[in-house]
Protein backbone atom coordinates (compact mmCIF):
# COMPACT_ATOMS: atom_id res chain seq x y z
CA UNK A 1 0.00 0.00 0.00
CA UNK A 2 1.13 3.54 -0.77
CA UNK A 3 0.72 5.96 2.21
CA UNK A 4 0.20 8.96 -0.08
CA UNK A 5 -2.51 7.14 -2.00
CA UNK A 6 -4.25 6.02 1.17
CA UNK A 7 -4.16 9.53 2.65
CA UNK A 8 -5.44 11.27 -0.48
CA UNK A 9 -8.17 8.71 -1.06
CA UNK A 10 -9.22 8.79 2.61
CA UNK A 11 -9.64 12.55 2.33
CA UNK A 12 -11.70 12.08 -0.84
CA UNK A 13 -13.90 9.50 0.90
CA UNK A 14 -14.45 11.81 3.88
CA UNK A 15 -15.58 14.60 1.57
CA UNK A 16 -17.98 12.23 -0.22
CA UNK A 17 -19.69 10.69 2.79
CA UNK A 18 -22.32 13.41 3.52
CA UNK A 19 -23.70 13.45 -0.03
CA UNK A 20 -23.54 9.65 -0.23
CA UNK A 21 -25.53 9.27 3.01
CA UNK A 22 -28.10 11.79 1.76
CA UNK A 23 -28.44 9.88 -1.52
CA UNK A 24 -29.21 6.57 0.16
CA UNK A 25 -31.35 8.09 2.92
CA UNK A 26 -33.72 9.83 0.49
CA UNK A 27 -34.29 7.14 -2.13
CA UNK A 28 -37.81 6.55 -0.77
CA UNK A 29 -38.68 10.19 -1.41
CA UNK A 30 -37.01 10.57 -4.81
CA UNK A 31 -40.11 12.20 -6.33
CA UNK A 32 -40.17 14.97 -3.68
CA UNK A 33 -36.42 15.54 -4.04
CA UNK A 34 -36.83 15.85 -7.80
CA UNK A 35 -39.47 18.57 -7.43
CA UNK A 36 -37.28 20.44 -4.95
CA UNK A 37 -34.37 20.34 -7.40
CA UNK A 38 -36.50 21.63 -10.27
CA UNK A 39 -37.89 24.58 -8.29
CA UNK A 40 -34.39 25.47 -7.06
CA UNK A 41 -33.05 25.46 -10.63
CA UNK A 42 -35.93 27.66 -11.81
CA UNK A 43 -35.50 30.19 -9.00
CA UNK A 44 -31.76 30.44 -9.58
CA UNK A 45 -32.20 31.08 -13.30
CA UNK A 46 -34.97 33.68 -13.10
CA UNK A 47 -37.95 31.38 -13.70
CA UNK A 48 -39.28 31.45 -10.16
CA UNK A 49 -42.77 32.33 -11.35
CA UNK A 50 -43.18 28.65 -12.23
CA UNK A 51 -44.38 27.05 -9.00
CA UNK A 52 -44.89 23.36 -9.80
CA UNK A 53 -43.76 20.50 -11.99
CA UNK A 54 -47.09 20.50 -13.83
CA UNK A 55 -46.82 24.22 -14.61
CA UNK A 56 -43.24 23.70 -15.79
CA UNK A 57 -44.35 20.94 -18.17
CA UNK A 58 -47.19 23.09 -19.50
CA UNK A 59 -45.03 26.15 -20.16
CA UNK A 60 -41.72 24.65 -21.34
CA UNK A 61 -41.65 22.27 -24.36
CA UNK A 62 -39.40 19.23 -24.67
CA UNK A 63 -36.62 20.02 -27.16
CA UNK A 64 -33.54 18.44 -28.65
CA UNK A 65 -30.38 20.51 -28.94
CA UNK A 66 -31.12 21.46 -32.55
CA UNK A 67 -34.43 23.00 -31.42
CA UNK A 68 -32.71 25.29 -28.93
CA UNK A 69 -31.50 28.81 -29.60
CA UNK A 70 -28.63 30.21 -27.56
CA UNK A 71 -28.56 28.43 -24.20
CA UNK A 72 -28.21 30.83 -21.27
CA UNK A 73 -28.21 30.56 -17.49
CA UNK A 74 -26.78 32.54 -14.60
CA UNK A 75 -23.05 32.38 -13.98
CA UNK A 76 -21.93 30.41 -17.04
CA UNK A 77 -18.17 29.88 -16.76
CA UNK A 78 -17.46 28.14 -20.06
CA UNK A 79 -18.86 25.86 -22.74
CA UNK A 80 -17.93 22.25 -23.41
CA UNK A 81 -18.15 21.09 -27.03
CA UNK A 82 -19.64 17.84 -28.27
CA UNK A 83 -21.09 16.94 -31.66
CA UNK A 84 -24.64 17.89 -32.60
CA UNK A 85 -27.10 15.99 -34.75
CA UNK A 86 -26.30 18.05 -37.83
CA UNK A 87 -22.58 17.52 -37.40
CA UNK A 88 -21.90 20.98 -35.99
CA UNK A 89 -20.59 21.02 -32.44
CA UNK A 90 -22.98 21.46 -29.56
CA UNK A 91 -21.99 24.14 -27.06
CA UNK A 92 -23.00 22.88 -23.62
CA UNK A 93 -22.92 25.55 -20.89
CA UNK A 94 -21.22 24.93 -17.55
CA UNK A 95 -21.55 26.88 -14.31
CA UNK A 96 -20.99 26.30 -10.61
CA UNK A 97 -24.52 24.96 -10.17
CA UNK A 98 -23.93 22.23 -12.75
CA UNK A 99 -20.61 21.30 -11.14
CA UNK A 100 -22.37 20.97 -7.78
CA UNK A 101 -25.06 18.79 -9.36
CA UNK A 102 -22.39 16.51 -10.81
CA UNK A 103 -20.64 16.38 -7.44
CA UNK A 104 -23.82 15.07 -5.82
CA UNK A 105 -23.73 12.17 -8.28
CA UNK A 106 -20.05 11.35 -7.95
CA UNK A 107 -20.06 11.20 -4.14
CA UNK A 108 -22.35 8.13 -3.73
CA UNK A 109 -20.60 6.43 -6.63
CA UNK A 110 -17.16 6.80 -5.06
CA UNK A 111 -18.35 6.05 -1.52
CA UNK A 112 -19.97 2.85 -2.74
CA UNK A 113 -16.80 1.87 -4.53
CA UNK A 114 -14.79 2.49 -1.35
CA UNK A 115 -17.20 0.32 0.62
CA UNK A 116 -17.24 -2.63 -1.78
CA UNK A 117 -13.75 -2.47 -3.32
CA UNK A 118 -11.42 -0.79 -0.79
CA UNK A 119 -8.37 -2.27 -2.50
CA UNK A 120 -9.05 -0.03 -5.48
CA UNK A 121 -7.79 2.92 -3.45
CA UNK A 122 -4.62 1.37 -2.04
CA UNK A 123 -2.45 2.41 -4.99
CA UNK A 124 -2.33 4.78 -7.94
CA UNK A 125 -5.27 5.35 -10.27
CA UNK A 126 -5.64 6.09 -13.95
CA UNK A 127 -8.55 8.41 -14.71
CA UNK A 128 -8.90 8.63 -18.48
CA UNK A 129 -7.44 11.69 -20.15
CA UNK A 130 -8.52 12.58 -23.67
CA UNK A 131 -6.01 14.42 -25.83
CA UNK A 132 -6.79 18.04 -26.71
CA UNK A 133 -7.45 18.01 -30.43
CA UNK A 134 -6.95 21.13 -32.50
CA UNK A 135 -10.55 20.94 -33.76
CA UNK A 136 -12.03 20.46 -30.29
CA UNK A 137 -11.73 23.06 -27.54
CA UNK A 138 -12.93 20.69 -24.83
CA UNK A 139 -10.32 19.48 -22.36
CA UNK A 140 -12.58 17.23 -20.33
CA UNK A 141 -11.23 14.20 -18.51
CA UNK A 142 -12.80 12.09 -15.78
CA UNK A 143 -11.16 14.13 -13.06
CA UNK A 144 -12.62 17.38 -14.42
CA UNK A 145 -16.06 16.26 -13.27
CA UNK A 146 -14.94 15.95 -9.65
CA UNK A 147 -14.70 19.61 -8.62
CA UNK A 148 -11.50 21.51 -7.68
CA UNK A 149 -10.81 19.97 -4.27
CA UNK A 150 -11.51 16.36 -5.25
CA UNK A 151 -9.63 16.83 -8.52
CA UNK A 152 -6.53 17.86 -6.57
CA UNK A 153 -6.78 14.71 -4.45
CA UNK A 154 -7.13 12.55 -7.56
CA UNK A 155 -4.15 14.20 -9.25
CA UNK A 156 -2.05 13.38 -6.20
CA UNK A 157 -2.43 9.66 -6.98
CA UNK A 158 -2.66 9.79 -10.78
CA UNK A 159 -0.54 7.21 -12.56
CA UNK A 160 -0.53 9.38 -15.69
CA UNK A 161 0.03 13.15 -15.37
CA UNK A 162 -2.73 15.42 -16.66
CA UNK A 163 -0.47 17.29 -19.07
CA UNK A 164 -0.28 14.16 -21.25
CA UNK A 165 -3.57 15.36 -22.73
CA UNK A 166 -1.76 18.17 -24.55
CA UNK A 167 0.13 15.71 -26.76
CA UNK A 168 -1.42 16.28 -30.19
CA UNK A 169 -0.10 13.20 -31.99
CA UNK A 170 -2.29 10.28 -30.98
CA UNK A 171 0.38 7.60 -31.43
CA UNK A 172 2.69 9.58 -29.14
CA UNK A 173 -0.17 10.13 -26.71
CA UNK A 174 -0.88 6.40 -26.59
CA UNK A 175 2.77 5.40 -26.17
CA UNK A 176 3.36 8.02 -23.48
CA UNK A 177 0.26 7.02 -21.55
CA UNK A 178 1.18 3.34 -21.68
CA UNK A 179 4.76 4.08 -20.61
CA UNK A 180 3.49 5.86 -17.48
CA UNK A 181 1.14 2.98 -16.70
CA UNK A 182 3.86 0.37 -17.15
CA UNK A 183 6.04 2.18 -14.61
CA UNK A 184 3.22 1.99 -12.06
CA UNK A 185 3.25 -1.55 -10.70
CA UNK A 186 0.95 -0.58 -7.80
CA UNK A 187 -1.86 0.63 -10.08
CA UNK A 188 -5.16 -0.31 -8.39
CA UNK A 189 -7.93 1.59 -10.24
CA UNK A 190 -8.61 2.41 -13.91
CA UNK A 191 -11.48 4.61 -15.01
CA UNK A 192 -12.14 5.00 -18.75
CA UNK A 193 -15.21 5.64 -20.89
CA UNK A 194 -15.49 3.13 -23.73
CA UNK A 195 -13.55 -0.08 -22.89
CA UNK A 196 -12.01 -0.10 -26.38
CA UNK A 197 -9.90 2.87 -25.29
CA UNK A 198 -8.08 0.72 -22.73
CA UNK A 199 -7.78 -2.17 -25.19
CA UNK A 200 -6.09 0.17 -27.66
CA UNK A 201 -3.69 1.41 -25.00
CA UNK A 202 -2.73 -2.17 -24.18
CA UNK A 203 -2.08 -3.13 -27.81
CA UNK A 204 0.03 -6.31 -27.97
CA UNK A 205 0.26 -6.46 -24.16
CA UNK A 206 -3.29 -7.70 -23.65
CA UNK A 207 -2.39 -11.22 -22.63
CA UNK A 208 0.28 -9.98 -20.20
CA UNK A 209 -1.79 -7.19 -18.67
CA UNK A 210 -3.02 -9.05 -15.59
CA UNK A 211 0.58 -9.75 -14.56
CA UNK A 212 1.75 -6.21 -15.33
CA UNK A 213 -0.65 -4.76 -12.74
CA UNK A 214 -1.17 -7.46 -10.10
CA UNK A 215 -2.86 -4.99 -7.70
CA UNK A 216 -5.47 -3.72 -10.18
CA UNK A 217 -8.77 -4.15 -8.36
CA UNK A 218 -11.33 -2.17 -10.41
CA UNK A 219 -11.84 -1.05 -14.00
CA UNK A 220 -14.70 1.42 -14.33
CA UNK A 221 -16.08 1.68 -17.89
CA UNK A 222 -19.22 1.50 -19.98
CA UNK A 223 -20.52 -2.08 -20.19
CA UNK A 224 -23.90 -1.72 -21.89
CA UNK A 225 -25.05 -1.49 -25.50
CA UNK A 226 -22.16 -1.14 -27.96
CA UNK A 227 -19.56 -1.34 -25.19
CA UNK A 228 -20.61 -4.81 -24.01
CA UNK A 229 -18.30 -6.79 -26.31
CA UNK A 230 -15.17 -4.86 -25.36
CA UNK A 231 -16.10 -4.90 -21.67
CA UNK A 232 -16.29 -8.69 -21.87
CA UNK A 233 -12.82 -8.72 -23.44
CA UNK A 234 -11.48 -6.66 -20.51
CA UNK A 235 -13.03 -9.16 -18.11
CA UNK A 236 -11.18 -11.94 -19.94
CA UNK A 237 -7.87 -10.08 -19.85
CA UNK A 238 -8.21 -9.15 -16.17
CA UNK A 239 -9.91 -12.17 -14.54
CA UNK A 240 -9.09 -10.97 -10.99
CA UNK A 241 -10.29 -7.40 -11.57
CA UNK A 242 -13.82 -6.14 -10.95
CA UNK A 243 -15.34 -4.51 -14.05
CA UNK A 244 -17.67 -1.82 -12.74
CA UNK A 245 -20.43 -0.48 -15.02
CA UNK A 246 -19.88 3.26 -15.23
CA UNK A 247 -23.46 4.40 -15.48
CA UNK A 248 -24.76 6.88 -18.04
CA UNK A 249 -22.73 10.10 -18.00
CA UNK A 250 -22.58 12.74 -20.72
CA UNK A 251 -21.29 16.24 -21.35
CA UNK A 252 -24.75 17.60 -20.58
CA UNK A 253 -25.16 15.87 -17.22
CA UNK A 254 -25.19 12.67 -15.18
CA UNK A 255 -28.10 10.30 -15.74
CA UNK A 256 -27.21 7.22 -13.68
CA UNK A 257 -24.43 6.21 -11.33
CA UNK A 258 -23.16 2.79 -10.24
CA UNK A 259 -24.11 1.91 -6.69
CA UNK A 260 -23.97 -1.51 -4.99
CA UNK A 261 -27.64 -2.45 -5.35
CA UNK A 262 -28.01 -5.94 -6.85
CA UNK A 263 -30.81 -6.54 -9.36
CA UNK A 264 -31.00 -10.09 -10.76
CA UNK A 265 -27.59 -10.79 -9.24
CA UNK A 266 -25.78 -7.73 -10.62
CA UNK A 267 -25.54 -4.09 -9.54
CA UNK A 268 -27.74 -1.73 -11.56
CA UNK A 269 -26.92 1.97 -11.96
CA UNK A 270 -29.41 4.20 -10.17
CA UNK A 271 -30.88 7.46 -11.41
CA UNK A 272 -28.74 10.33 -10.09
CA UNK A 273 -31.93 11.78 -8.64
CA UNK A 274 -30.19 14.32 -6.35
CA UNK A 275 -28.37 15.97 -9.25
CA UNK A 276 -30.61 17.24 -12.06
CA UNK A 277 -34.33 17.07 -12.84
CA UNK A 278 -35.30 14.13 -15.06
CA UNK A 279 -38.27 13.10 -17.16
CA UNK A 280 -38.90 10.08 -19.38
CA UNK A 281 -40.21 10.32 -22.94
CA UNK A 282 -42.17 7.26 -24.10
CA UNK A 283 -40.78 5.81 -27.32
CA UNK A 284 -44.19 4.79 -28.69
CA UNK A 285 -46.35 7.79 -27.78
CA UNK A 286 -43.96 10.68 -26.96
CA UNK A 287 -45.86 11.07 -23.69
CA UNK A 288 -43.56 12.50 -21.01
CA UNK A 289 -43.53 11.04 -17.49
CA UNK A 290 -41.71 11.96 -14.32
CA UNK A 291 -38.57 9.90 -13.83
CA UNK A 292 -40.17 8.10 -10.88
CA UNK A 293 -43.20 7.04 -12.98
CA UNK A 294 -41.39 4.76 -15.44
CA UNK A 295 -42.50 1.14 -15.70
CA UNK A 296 -40.07 -1.71 -15.11
CA UNK A 297 -39.16 -3.35 -18.41
CA UNK A 298 -40.11 -0.32 -20.52
CA UNK A 299 -37.70 1.84 -22.52
CA UNK A 300 -37.65 5.64 -22.59
CA UNK A 301 -35.71 8.63 -23.87
CA UNK A 302 -34.20 10.73 -21.07
CA UNK A 303 -35.29 14.37 -20.76
CA UNK A 304 -32.94 16.50 -18.67
CA UNK A 305 -33.13 19.84 -16.83
CA UNK A 306 -29.91 21.25 -15.33
CA UNK A 307 -28.74 24.30 -13.43
CA UNK A 308 -26.72 25.41 -16.47
CA UNK A 309 -29.69 26.29 -18.66
CA UNK A 310 -30.86 23.05 -20.26
CA UNK A 311 -34.64 22.95 -19.77
CA UNK A 312 -36.53 19.77 -20.77
CA UNK A 313 -33.62 18.76 -22.98
CA UNK A 314 -34.14 15.49 -24.89
CA UNK A 315 -30.75 13.81 -24.51
CA UNK A 316 -31.66 11.17 -27.14
CA UNK A 317 -30.31 8.53 -24.75
CA UNK A 318 -32.52 5.45 -24.49
CA UNK A 319 -32.71 3.64 -21.17
CA UNK A 320 -34.66 0.72 -19.77
CA UNK A 321 -36.06 0.69 -16.24
CA UNK A 322 -34.82 -2.55 -14.67
CA UNK A 323 -36.10 -2.03 -11.13
CA UNK A 324 -36.54 0.37 -8.23
CA UNK A 325 -34.89 1.02 -4.90
CA UNK A 326 -37.54 2.85 -2.92
CA UNK A 327 -38.86 5.43 -5.37
CA UNK A 328 -35.58 5.68 -7.27
CA UNK A 329 -35.48 3.94 -10.65
CA UNK A 330 -32.57 1.69 -11.60
CA UNK A 331 -31.53 2.04 -15.23
CA UNK A 332 -29.83 0.19 -18.03
CA UNK A 333 -28.47 2.14 -20.98
CA UNK A 334 -29.80 0.72 -24.25
CA UNK A 335 -28.30 3.09 -26.79
CA UNK A 336 -28.75 6.34 -28.64
CA UNK A 337 -31.88 7.27 -30.56
CA UNK A 338 -31.97 5.36 -33.85
CA UNK A 339 -30.73 8.14 -36.12
CA UNK A 340 -27.36 8.19 -34.32
CA UNK A 341 -24.69 5.52 -34.79
CA UNK A 342 -22.36 5.53 -31.78
CA UNK A 343 -20.28 2.34 -31.41
CA UNK A 344 -17.01 3.83 -30.13
CA UNK A 345 -18.03 7.41 -29.29
CA UNK A 346 -18.09 8.57 -32.95
CA UNK A 347 -21.67 9.93 -32.74
CA UNK A 348 -22.47 9.87 -36.45
CA UNK A 349 -25.92 11.23 -37.22
CA UNK A 350 -28.05 10.17 -40.18
CA UNK A 351 -28.62 13.74 -41.37
CA UNK A 352 -24.90 14.54 -41.29
CA UNK A 353 -24.01 11.28 -43.08
CA UNK A 354 -26.71 11.68 -45.73
CA UNK A 355 -25.62 15.22 -46.60
CA UNK A 356 -21.96 14.19 -46.96
CA UNK A 357 -22.84 11.04 -48.90
CA UNK A 358 -25.07 12.88 -51.37
CA UNK A 359 -22.45 15.60 -51.84
CA UNK A 360 -19.61 13.14 -52.56
CA UNK A 361 -21.68 10.95 -54.88
CA UNK A 362 -22.78 14.08 -56.74
CA UNK A 363 -19.21 15.34 -57.05
CA UNK A 364 -18.12 12.08 -58.69
CA UNK A 365 -21.29 11.70 -60.74
CA UNK A 366 -22.04 8.32 -59.19
CA UNK A 367 -25.64 7.14 -59.50
CA UNK A 368 -26.69 4.67 -56.81
CA UNK A 369 -29.97 2.83 -56.45
CA UNK A 370 -29.10 2.18 -52.80
CA UNK A 371 -26.38 3.60 -50.55
CA UNK A 372 -26.03 3.29 -46.79
CA UNK A 373 -23.31 3.37 -44.13
CA UNK A 374 -23.16 0.91 -41.26
CA UNK A 375 -20.45 -0.15 -38.85
CA UNK A 376 -18.98 -3.64 -39.33
CA UNK A 377 -16.45 -4.71 -36.71
CA UNK A 378 -14.14 -1.68 -36.35
CA UNK A 379 -14.87 0.24 -39.57
CA UNK A 380 -17.79 1.86 -41.35
CA UNK A 381 -18.76 0.36 -44.68
CA UNK A 382 -20.47 2.05 -47.61
CA UNK A 383 -23.02 -0.48 -48.87
CA UNK A 384 -23.79 0.69 -52.39
CA UNK A 385 -25.69 -0.61 -55.40
CA UNK A 386 -24.31 1.17 -58.45
CA UNK A 387 -22.94 0.60 -61.96
CA UNK A 388 -19.89 2.77 -61.23
CA UNK A 389 -16.42 1.27 -61.74
CA UNK A 390 -14.64 -0.27 -58.76
CA UNK A 391 -11.82 2.26 -59.05
CA UNK A 392 -14.31 5.13 -58.90
CA UNK A 393 -16.02 3.71 -55.81
CA UNK A 394 -12.64 3.46 -54.09
CA UNK A 395 -12.13 7.18 -54.76
CA UNK A 396 -15.62 7.88 -53.39
CA UNK A 397 -14.98 6.13 -50.07
CA UNK A 398 -11.63 7.90 -49.68
CA UNK A 399 -13.22 11.33 -50.10
CA UNK A 400 -16.29 10.38 -48.05
CA UNK A 401 -14.12 9.18 -45.16
CA UNK A 402 -12.42 12.58 -45.14
CA UNK A 403 -15.83 14.30 -45.16
CA UNK A 404 -17.03 12.20 -42.22
CA UNK A 405 -13.99 13.35 -40.25
CA UNK A 406 -15.54 16.81 -40.11
CA UNK A 407 -17.33 15.26 -37.13
CA UNK A 408 -14.73 15.70 -34.36
CA UNK A 409 -15.74 12.49 -32.59
CA UNK A 410 -15.50 10.32 -35.70
CA UNK A 411 -12.15 11.94 -36.47
CA UNK A 412 -10.95 11.21 -32.93
CA UNK A 413 -11.95 7.53 -33.19
CA UNK A 414 -10.18 7.28 -36.56
CA UNK A 415 -7.01 8.93 -35.26
CA UNK A 416 -6.99 6.83 -32.13
CA UNK A 417 -7.45 3.63 -34.12
CA UNK A 418 -10.81 2.62 -32.66
CA UNK A 419 -12.19 2.88 -36.20
CA UNK A 420 -10.38 1.97 -39.42
CA UNK A 421 -10.86 3.80 -42.72
CA UNK A 422 -14.21 3.63 -44.50
CA UNK A 423 -14.61 0.58 -46.76
CA UNK A 424 -16.91 -0.23 -49.67
CA UNK A 425 -19.24 -3.18 -50.23
CA UNK A 426 -20.77 -3.44 -53.71
CA UNK A 427 -24.32 -4.80 -53.53
CA UNK A 428 -25.06 -7.12 -56.44
CA UNK A 429 -28.81 -6.45 -56.55
CA UNK A 430 -31.98 -5.87 -54.54
CA UNK A 431 -30.33 -3.47 -52.11
CA UNK A 432 -33.49 -1.57 -51.10
CA UNK A 433 -35.62 -4.68 -50.87
CA UNK A 434 -33.03 -6.50 -48.78
CA UNK A 435 -32.79 -3.55 -46.38
CA UNK A 436 -36.57 -3.31 -45.99
CA UNK A 437 -36.82 -7.06 -45.41
CA UNK A 438 -34.26 -6.99 -42.60
CA UNK A 439 -34.99 -3.62 -41.00
CA UNK A 440 -36.73 -5.25 -38.05
CA UNK A 441 -39.95 -3.19 -38.25
CA UNK A 442 -43.29 -3.38 -39.99
CA UNK A 443 -42.53 -2.78 -43.67
CA UNK A 444 -45.10 -0.03 -43.85
CA UNK A 445 -43.18 1.95 -41.24
CA UNK A 446 -39.66 1.43 -42.60
CA UNK A 447 -37.82 4.22 -44.39
CA UNK A 448 -34.58 3.88 -46.30
CA UNK A 449 -31.70 5.52 -44.49
CA UNK A 450 -28.19 6.71 -45.21
CA UNK A 451 -26.99 5.35 -41.85
CA UNK A 452 -28.01 2.28 -39.91
CA UNK A 453 -26.65 1.89 -36.35
CA UNK A 454 -26.81 -1.91 -36.47
CA UNK A 455 -24.13 -4.22 -37.81
CA UNK A 456 -24.30 -7.46 -39.73
CA UNK A 457 -25.34 -6.04 -43.10
CA UNK A 458 -22.44 -7.69 -44.93
CA UNK A 459 -24.12 -11.00 -44.22
CA UNK A 460 -27.51 -9.82 -45.52
CA UNK A 461 -26.73 -8.09 -48.81
CA UNK A 462 -25.58 -10.11 -51.82
CA UNK A 463 -22.20 -8.93 -53.10
CA UNK A 464 -18.85 -8.22 -51.58
CA UNK A 465 -16.00 -5.82 -51.00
Amino acid sequence: MRPLCLAANAAWLASSVPAALAFHANMDRAAEVQEEILLRILRRNGLGSIRSVREYQERIPVRTYDQYGEITASGITHYEHTSGSSGAAKRIPYNRALRAEMGRAIAPWIAGLFATQPGAFAGEAYWSISPVLSSDTSTTSDEDHLGPMRARLVRAVQAVPSDVRFIQDLDTFRRTTLAHLLRCRTLSLISVWHPSFLLLLLGDLRDQAADLWPNLRVISCWTDANAARDAAELARIFPRTHIQPKGLLSTEGFISIPIPIPIAGAPAPALAYRSHFYELRCLETDRVLLATEGEVGRRYRVVLTTGAGLYRYDTEDIIEIVGYRGACPLLRFVGRAEHVSDHYGEKLNEIFVRERLESVLGTFGVVATFAMLACEENAYVLFIESAADDSLLLEVVCVLDAALRENVHYDYCRRLGQLDALRVFRIAHYGSATYLAHAGQRLGGVKLTALDPRGGWAGRFEGGA
